[in-house]
């Protein structure tokens, strides 16, 4: 029968049992970790100002004694409950001695000082491009129902437009938008009915123009030439009663939010879209993984700007009749998000 023997020529590393028991181990070594783990403890709670000089000194020391224990662990086989503890506190320690740590508040600071704006700032093509496309929208439609009205009834639900449509007259129209007698006889209009379904209609093109921007972004600029649409043929009515400019004040109080984040969203989409067309030197899942990661973060920030729309959507048009006075916040909101976006900052530099 063969035997298999271990060649004299080869150095074999032998541990006499023992002598290197796991309680004679543990007995040798436990201080040193009982401190490491103090220190890693009292770091998490308060962080680095909490310890003392001469914590901050140890703190490394103990760290490569640990990082030590671990290895005589793994090389001697004991028991797997001690390795794993050694394993849990050295990883631990790496983590806070040599990581980046930043608290909660820091990274919901950055993300809205710095990384929201610079991803926003980074699409602002596709933002440009997709603005444009809703801008044509709104202008096929709006010529073709101030020729023909009844092309209105194409590209607007007649069940939601809740009678603001060709047909209407100029006197109820008015009253839609928050102004007349019947309008302050009723304290309401119905009209957070309307602003209800613009929201939640506006709310889903922009998501899914998003979420189809993978499809080389043919969906996404056809949904957001299709936001366009209604936006364009309801311009035409009211501007076919002489109420244009009502009209405008209207939806310009929540409107500037509102489609600039539907073109952040559309550009969100097509970024992705782009990247799997023109993946560039890298693989396309490489260059779609990449422009995920940038459009995600735009689409955070729409989400949260489809929020702030809707508040004034919900409570700032219902409460606010003066046109002028809609007009004016509309404008200071456009200001805000320009601002914010476009400024540079300077962490952005460095």
């Amino acid at each position: 029968m063969m035997q298999f023997v271990i060649p004299t020529a080869i150095p074999t590393r032998t541990i006499d049992a023992p002598n290197f028991s796991t309680s004679r181990f543990r007995a040798e070594r436990e201080a040193d970790w009982i401190a490491f783990d103090f220190l890693l403890t009292k770091l998490e709670k308060k962080g680095a100002k909490a310890l003392t000089s001469d914590e901050l000194l140890q703190l490394p020391l103990l760290y490569r004694a640990t990082l030590s224990s671990l290895s005589i662990a793994r090389a001697t086989s004991l028991d797997k409950a001690l390795l794993d503890h050694l394993e849990a506190l050295s990883i631990r320690g790496y983590f806070l001695v040599y990581g980046v740590r930043e608290s909660r508040w820091n990274r919901l600071r950055r993300f809205f000082l710095y990384d929201w704006p610079a991803a926003v700032r980074s699409v602002w093509k596709e933002t440009l491009i997709i603005a444009l496309v809703i801008l044509l929208g709104a202008l096929t439609s709006y010529s073709l129902v101030s020729s023909n009205p009844e092309w209105y009834f194409n590209f607007v639900d007649e069940e939601m437009s809740g009678g603001r449509d060709p047909r209407a007259t100029a006197e109820y129209l008015q009253t839609t938008l928050g102004h007349g007698k019947a309008a302050a006889e009723k304290g309401e209009s119905g009209l957070h009915v309307f602003a209800t379904y613009l929201f939640t209609h506006n709310s889903r093109v922009s998501i899914l123009s998003f979420a189809l921007g993978f499809a080389f972004g043919v969906p996404t600029l056809m949904l957001e030439y299709y936001q366009g649409i209604g936006l364009g043929a309801m311009m035409a009515v009211f501007s076919a009663k002489g109420l244009g400019f009502d009209f405008g004040g209207w939806l310009f109080i929540h409107g500037t939010t509102e489609l600039f984040a539907a073109a952040l969203s559309g550009a969100a989409g097509l970024r992705i879209g782009t990247a799997v067309v023109f993946p560039g030197a890298r693989g396309r899942l490489q260059a779609a993984s990449a422009a995920g990661r940038t459009a995600g973060k735009v689409m955070v920030g729409v989400i949260l700007m489809l929020f702030a729309a809707g508040l004034l959507e919900g409570f700032g048009r219902q409460l606010i009749a003066d046109t002028m006075l809609r007009y004016a916040i509309g404008t200071l909101m456009l200001l805000f998000w320009l601002a914010y976006y476009y400024i540079p900052r300077r962490e952005d530099v460095t």
